[in-house]
């Protein structure tokens, strides 16, 4: 992810193994459509690069995908890149045959693509790179692979290979964590079609969370359509604490000791069970719309000349006015309530886990993780993504 500014650099360098140079293998920016071959003498070159951070891929079939982190000051940047023989066999799937991995795949694909128009055009070819696994005991589901994974966006025009870092969804909480290195490719298509892409890449960029911290950077969040409030979190009253709550539950669920010569086992109270797992499923904050606007410029802090970052209590409530949420998203779990009297524009909520968070002029985010969408933007995932270089048309 590059930040903008007056001068461009490069990224060039060698690509080898522990035998040698490695020509023909390719390299690619993490979340843009920028790439190259290595030469025969295991050179690449990636030229006119503004300053900032970037994430290099590596491809070599046999080997495992590679990514390095490489930062543009002000001047061109050398590296070396080493790649390791992928040894790693797909039988060991086979021999680990789980019955559930269809339905495991679908649930990534829900929570990894979407489940927007955009993504139901979307498709992954190659599935069987994936790894699964599903802990019972903590009803977490992590998908992993050593290879990039191709999705083909027929929506949005566009070929991702994805590096995927990790993949984390909690059934219990419904949290989805992921993260990973996307590559786009251009979709061949006729002008028809190619006009048809260029239209709903600007509907899904328009109201996204990279045009949301783009607007931010450049302190127009306002003039492009966006609302700040907070949403105020505040202790359920009808929920008892949580220590008292999971006490009780492990009470409940352990047996009493079978006692007497006919050695009867203890019951479990249904009744008392049933209403400590109620308490356990309440939510444990209740959410406030606040009226108050959060202004821009008390949020907005510079960081360095290429980052800058956000810090905040409660929740940020973001509203995009130059958009109406559609059917499709209002007959999802991912609505966000609202008082009668908002519009309903769309809305997403940005939950701090950790802050600082810190953010490029293109809209990138370096601290992803600090942060859980609720509303929109969790609502829109890998099918409604455009690249980071992205510029809409108005703005070209």
């Amino acid at each position: 992810m590059s930040a903008f500014s007056q001068g461009t650099f490069s990224i060039s360098g060698k690509v080898r193994d522990n035998g040698g140079v490695l020509p023909g293998a390719g390299v690619y920016l993490s979340g843009y459509k920028i790439a190259t071959v290595v030469d025969n003498n295991g050179n690449f070159s990636l030229p006119n690069l503004k300053p900032g951070s970037y994430d290099l891929l590596v491809q070599m079939v046999g080997y495992l995908p590679f990514s390095k982190s490489v930062i543009i000051s002000d001047q061109s940047v050398q590296v070396d890149l080493l790649l390791k023989e992928n040894t790693f066999q797909l039988n060991e799937v086979t021999i680990r045959a789980d019955p559930n991995r269809a339905k495991y795949i679908k649930q990534f694909t829900e929570y990894f693509i979407g489940i927007t128009p955009n993504s139901k055009q979307c498709k992954i070819l190659n599935p069987q790179v994936l790894n699964v696994d599903f802990d019972v005991t903590k009803s977490l589901l992590t998908v992993k692979t050593t290879e990039f994974l191709i999705v083909e966006n027929k929506a949005l025009g566009y070929r991702l290979k994805y590096m995927l870092d990790y993949f984390e969804y909690n059934s219990r909480t419904h949290i989805i964590y992921f993260s990973g290195h996307p590559f786009f490719e251009e979709l061949k298509a006729s002008a028809a079609k190619k006009k048809k892409y260029v239209e709903a890449r600007e509907t899904a960029y328009y109201g996204s969370s990279q045009h949301f911290f783009r607007s931010l950077y450049e302190n127009k969040s306002k003039e492009e359509g966006f609302l700040i409030n907070k949403i105020i979190k505040t202790p359920n009253p009808n929920r008892y604490p949580e220590e008292v709550i999971n006490d009780m539950l492990v009470k409940i669920k352990t047996l009493p000791e079978k006692t007497g010569v006919r050695k009867v086992a203890g019951k479990i109270d249904g009744g008392l069970l049933e209403f400590w797992t109620k308490q356990k499923e309440m939510p444990r904050f209740i959410d406030k719309f606040s009226r108050a606007d959060v202004n821009p410029d008390t949020l907005v802090h510079d960081y360095n000349n290429n980052l800058r970052w956000i810090n905040y209590t409660d929740a940020l409530c973001v509203q995009y006015t130059k958009e109406k949420e559609s059917l499709a998203y209002s007959n999802t779990g991912f609505w966000i309530f609202r008082p009668l009297d908002v519009p309903e524009n769309e809305i997403s909520v940005i939950n701090l886990s950790q802050g600082p968070v810190r953010f490029y002029a293109n809209g990138g985010v370096y601290d992803a993780r600090s942060m859980l969408y609720e509303g929109y933007w969790a609502y829109e995932k890998i099918g409604d993504m455009v690249p980071m270089d992205y510029i809409p048309i108005g703005k070209k």
